[in-house]
């Protein structure tokens, strides 16, 4: 991604540019201060509610589901900075033990891309999203749906069933990646990956040590709204 944490601000997650408002009736406000637009979807339904953003039902889960701190991820499979962070990311998950990490595929890097999700999104009708993902964001060479096809059939997944899940389920998986597209135009993300952390918007690319103190630093947010 074009965009990083600079490593001579370390309180960036902390300022009123980059975090995350609370709205009246638990709402998520797009990034506070200079919000780019508000994003409509589902009638007048705001697609940055507290509800969409951090457990859309439709989205699968990692880590600990009951985790008291969320990290949204949103990532493209052929975006080569998604593919080095994410075992960085996933150590950070489980060494921490109560953190539910989502991931939202946002392909913007090509109809690859777009093959590559709409691939990964069918796989969850077979309970696979978590192999399939692992797959795709384990390779380093280039994508193509052939070699897209191979790796989810290494991952165990049923490429016959996947292939009518795909038709069945197209508008379903539509809404997803259109949702998620939104959610990101709408906080004002410029490439992958970007991450919501708590209620703390993080337009870039973070450190495992960096991760650890943003969840901390979402403990502390949401420990201090509990108590007002």
């Amino acid at each position: 991604m074009t965009l990083s944490i600079d490593p001579g601000r370390p309180n960036l997650v902390r300022s009123r540019r980059e975090a995350l408002a609370l709205l009246g009736g638990g709402s998520v406000a797009l990034g506070i201060g200079t919000a780019p637009r508000t994003a409509r979807a589902e009638g007048e339904e705001t697609v940055l509610t507290e509800a969409l953003v951090l457990r859309d039902p439709d989205i699968p889960v990692a880590g600990n589901a009951d985790g008291d701190v969320t990290i949204v991820e949103y990532f493209d499979y052929q975006c080569p900075y998604c593919r080095k962070l994410e075992p960085e990311l996933r150590q950070v998950v489980q060494d921490d033990g109560k953190v539910r990490l989502v991931w939202k595929d946002w392909p913007i890097l090509g109809p690859i891309s777009v093959v590559a999700t709409r691939m990964a999104l069918a796989s969850k009708y077979q309970d696979k999203y978590v192999q399939a993902h692992d797959a795709l964001m384990g390779v380093n060479s280039k994508l193509t749906e052939p070699r897209i096809r191979e790796l989810l059939a290494g991952a165990g997944i049923d490429l016959d069933r996947l292939d009518r899940d795909l038709v069945t389920n197209e508008k379903a998986i539509a809404a997803i990646v259109a949702r998620n597209n939104d959610q990101a135009t709408a906080f004002g993300f410029k490439g992958t990956p970007s991450f919501i952390v708590g209620k703390f918007r993080v337009p870039g690319i973070l450190s495992m040590a960096e991760f650890d103190q943003v969840i901390a630093d979402a403990r502390k947010a949401k420990a201090a709204a509990t108590k007002k």
